[in-house]
């Protein structure tokens, strides 16, 4: 079971209640910059996190200004659509409410939005992040972003520069095209052992490094047969969301 540590107490908690329900994922983002996106990304694993795992999960955008230039910047990043802020409550009976924002300190709004935030459910907390100018901005490498976001701990300060990017770009492609590879081999089931250290990283306060960690040592394994090893890509994929699996089929440039 995904347990997550709220951010008010320091306590892992279940990431649902016993009573199986609704859960609200509500992603708090002051403004669409590289913060903003880091936020919206973690909330989108989340929201992945908990689907894999039978939730279902309605998804709540608030307190955002240049909400346009946010969702546009967001759709580039393979992020899911947010439904805007609504004034029901808890309208819809949901049985739990994850808040993913930035730590109360670093919130440029702090007032009402801060307060609302810790009122009830669990507060996800994401740390600020920054990039040079322009990495951010091309929309041709939103995946190698992506990848880059959530490489490092979410609660660790980030800051991405040009070396950090081409470092994602560089691991995508590799991975993307041994995927497509793999994908011609005799199929064959993901090892348990396998299966289970993904659903613990992940399961784990949402640690997606240790999740890469995982990849990373099936990518050069000598025990895992390839079939196996696209199952495996395939299967955290689901929870990456970084198209894995998009150069399957694709003609190889002579």
């Amino acid at each position: 079971m995904l347990r997550i540590t709220d951010a008010r107490t320091g306590e892992p908690t279940d990431a649902t209640p016993a009573r199986r329900g609704l859960t609200r994922v509500e992603a708090h983002v002051p403004r669409p910059d590289t913060t903003g996106l880091r936020v919206l990304l973690v909330a989108d694993v989340l929201v992945r996190a908990l689907e894999i795992s039978g939730t279902p999960v309605w998804t709540v955008l608030t307190g955002t200004e240049g909400r346009t230039e946010l969702r546009a910047r967001a759709t580039a990043l393979g992020i899911r659509p947010f439904e805007d802020e609504r004034d029901s409550g808890s309208g819809l009976g949901e049985a739990q409410v994850l808040r993913v924002c930035v730590p109360e300190a670093g919130s440029a709004d702090g007032g009402a939005a801060g307060r609302d935030e810790t009122a009830n459910g669990l507060r996800v907390e994401v740390a600020p992040a920054d990039a040079d100018s322009g990495v951010a901005d091309d929309d041709e490498r939103a995946s190698a972003l992506r990848l880059a976001l959530l490489a490092s701990p979410r609660r660790e300060p980030l800051r991405l520069d040009e070396a950090a990017l081409t470092d994602a770009e560089d691991t995508l492609r590799r991975w993307r095209g041994a995927v497509a590879t793999w994908a011609t081999r005799p199929s064959g089931p993901i090892p348990d052992p396998v299966r289970q250290q993904l659903r613990a990283a992940w399961e784990d306060d949402l640690d997606v490094p240790a999740v890469l960690a995982v990849l990373r040592k099936v990518e050069t394994s000598g025990t895992v047969p390839d079939g196996a090893r696209f199952e495996t890509y395939a299967y955290a994929d689901r929870l990456l969301g970084l198209e894995l699996t998009r150069d399957i089929g694709r003609e190889t440039p002579s």
